[in-house]
């Protein structure tokens, strides 16, 4: 049998490592404050990582959507989505061949607006092969338009055409360019 002392002795020992175990914590662990628990605008909803989405329509897979993060913040003024480490978005035709796709850096999302935000190298080829190459793209969902004020360039299959902004359809195959210049080929 243990004498009292040393049970006391023992307990004293384990509430003063306990103590300093708790007292060697700083505020600069990174353990939410209280203050970022309270605002809940700057807290997301959802945060997902190395999300892959299938969407299908009539039961054939028509859209996958990749992301390595995407945070929903639900109390923010908008609402919105956050891709910080960038998207990827391709539709499929019924063989399930890529016939568009889109590919940003960073994406994000204004629910309220329904307004689509790319933006560091956004790569883009509509169901016509057409290859759109910027590092800013807008796409309203309401209106159904896409366009960018941004430097673009878009290969098509034998030509080269560069501008300074562009207006599209929201399947990018009728487009405008503006401050147009490129290379066209001309057979003799």
């Amino acid at each position: 049998m243990i004498p009292n002392h040393h049970i006391h002795a023992n307990i004293l020992l384990i509430v003063c490592a306990l103590a300093l175990a708790v007292g060697s914590c700083s505020t600069n662990d990174h353990h939410p404050s209280a203050a970022a628990i309270t605002n809940r605008e700057a807290m997301p909803l959802l945060e997902e990582h190395d999300v892959v989405t299938l969407i299908s329509d009539s039961g054939v897979t028509r859209y996958r959507i990749k992301a390595a993060r995407w945070l929903v913040y639900d109390k923010s003024d908008p609402p919105c989505w956050d891709f910080p480490y960038g998207i990827q978005l391709e539709q499929f035709d019924e063989k399930l061949h890529v016939e568009a796709s889109l590919r940003a850096d960073r994406a994000h999302y204004d629910q309220e607006a329904e307004l689509w935000r790319l933006w560091g190298h956004v790569r883009a080829m509509n169901n016509g092969g057409d290859k759109f190459y910027t590092e800013e793209l807008y796409w309203d969902r309401k209106n159904e338009r896409i366009y960018s004020d941004s430097a673009i360039a878009i290969r098509q299959k034998e030509t080269l055409i560069r501008g300074i902004g562009f207006d599209a359809n929201q399947t990018m195959t009728q487009y405008t360019i503006r401050q147009t210049n490129g290379l066209i080929p001309i057979k003799e």
